[in-house]
């Protein structure tokens, strides 16, 4: 992945990420957690659950990509404006292995944070047994949300 050289833009992102992340259902749900955080760069992890399995008892990649997604925008918005929240755009996910393993770590890191629009990587990997595979890779864009009672930061 790319170097972080990234400067946020708030004293407390951190703070701000932990506390979003938080309040996500869909996380918990996952039970997935938050294992470095740095400004313009996030990892989580998940652990196998067999609930979120597809046919084959593979990590369906619905679960893989919301990891991602969620860690995008977790790298994103740790560089955005104390006022503003952030929501998706657009991402792209590309499925390179079977989502097979015990852990599940996704690794995102901004390529570029503008004031409205961030562009972020993301790589997922399956851990198993002190093994570590590349099993999905996601470009997503994020945009800065300012000003809407229904969305919080």
């Amino acid at each position: 992945m790319i170097a972080n050289m990234h400067q946020p833009r708030t004293q407390n992102f951190e703070a701000r990420v932990r506390d979003s992340f938080g309040r996500q259902a869909m996380m918990k749900s996952l039970r997935a957690e938050i294992v470095e955080l740095a400004a313009g760069r996030i990892v989580l992890q998940m652990p196998f659950q067999a609930n979120f399995t597809q046919q084959h008892g593979f990590m369906h990649a619905g679960a893989i990509t919301t990891l991602l997604d969620s860690a995008c925008g977790y790298s994103a918005f740790s560089l955005m404006d104390e006022n503003v929240a952030v929501l998706t755009v657009e991402f792209k996910t590309t499925l390179i292995a079977p989502a097979a393993g015990q852990m599940f770590r996704a690794v995102a890191e901004v390529v570029k944070s503008g004031r409205n629009l961030t562009f972020s990587e993301g790589r997922a990997f399956a851990e198993d047994g002190g093994s570590s595979r590349l099993i999905a890779t996601m470009s997503g864009t994020l945009m800065a949300v300012a000003g809407r009672a229904d969305i919080q930061g």
